[in-house]
């Protein structure tokens, strides 16, 4: 495999205004060379999406999925450049798309890893920081170690990181690339929740054979 230095990586980023992960990713799938990186990113619709990528996206849709049985909920907004694209089957589409993908994705909690508070990565360092199997480790090789848990531990909770549920080939960020590239507007997933049936509710233990001893006088209730 061709060695991809950081100079031939920042060098089509500068061509194709593409993102560093892809530019890299586009130079590994084509040993290096330039041209075919370039085409490899336009084929992706890669380097259209990030030249739409800071443009305002103010209309677009809300959608709900309800999963088979009524046990899980998601509500997302999925935001688009204009009121005709958000009319296009194409965009509904990815919006259902994307809303089953959450509902399929338990440990996803953000949209982004940047979008993950200090604080909640400080204390998933602390744990991993703490675990048995490090304890005889070097600090710098604990550091190393640490902070690879923590990388796949980012992608875990961020949605755009998880591989499309019908596709595995391609993760939802680059789904929704190449919905930027063949609409031709930007697209953003603004915000999400997910409900579990049940969930955060303290279920009652409930001993039904001594309810009824109690009830026909069985026994007393207050033994």
């Amino acid at each position: 495999m061709a060695e991809i230095s950081a100079k031939l990586v920042k060098e089509l980023r500068e061509k194709t205004g593409a993102g560093m992960m892809d530019c890299k990713k586009a130079l590994l799938e084509s040993q290096a060379d330039m041209t075919k990186a370039i085409e490899w990113l336009r084929q992706k619709g890669i380097t259209s999406a990030e030249k739409k990528s800071g443009r305002q996206t103010a209309e677009g849709l809300v959608e709900s999925y309800i999963h088979t049985g009524g046990r899980i909920g998601v509500l997302v907004e999925v935001n688009c450049e204009t009121d005709f694209v958000a009319r296009r089957d194409e965009f509904k589409n990815l919006v259902r798309n994307v809303a089953m993908q959450i509902a399929a994705c338990p440990n996803v909690e953000y949209i982004q890893g940047e979008d993950i508070p200090e604080s909640v990565l400080a204390k998933e360092k602390e744990i991993e920081m703490g675990r048995d199997d490090l304890n005889n480790k070097p600090d710098n090789i604990k550091e190393k170690i640490v902070q690879g848990r923590i990388e796949k531990r980012i992608k875990e909770l961020s949605l755009m990181h998880q591989p499309y549920i019908r596709d595995q080939s391609i993760n939802v960020e680059e789904l929704i690339k190449q919905t930027i590239s063949k609409l031709g507007e930007n697209i953003q997933v603004r915000r999400f929740i997910r409900f579990v049936l049940g969930e955060g509710i303290e279920k009652v233990e409930t001993d039904f054979a001594k309810e009824v001893a109690e009830q026909t006088g069985q026994i007393d209730s207050k033994s």
